[in-house]
């Protein structure tokens, strides 16, 4: 797995503690699109599927707030898209 998909997995497993946590790199669907690295090592769009308690009660903007606060370095540094899925248990 990849340096940042990694950093992602460590830090939203350590913030949000969940149940199900999928990240997979889809920078070479996005290969000379807006937000592509140009030194074409990927890393820049990822889909992200997070089950978590932390989600319930929660809207699904204040999910995604969650997740890019988590992830605030990775966003400013190198990751340009983040396709999410968030969802609490039974949901």
């Amino acid at each position: 797995m990849s340096v940042y998909a990694n950093r992602m997995r460590t830090k939203l497993s350590e913030s949000l503690a969940p149940t199900r946590l999928e990240i997979v790199d889809d920078s070479a669907s996005h290969h000379g699109h807006a937000g592509a690295h140009p030194d074409g090592g990927g890393e820049t769009h990822f889909n992200v599927t997070i089950e978590s308690a932390a989600f319930a009660g929660k809207n699904r903007v204040a999910r995604q707030r969650l997740v890019y606060g988590i992830l605030a370095d990775e966003l400013r540094e190198r990751v340009h898209a983040l396709s999410l899925k968030l969802t609490a248990p039974g949901e």
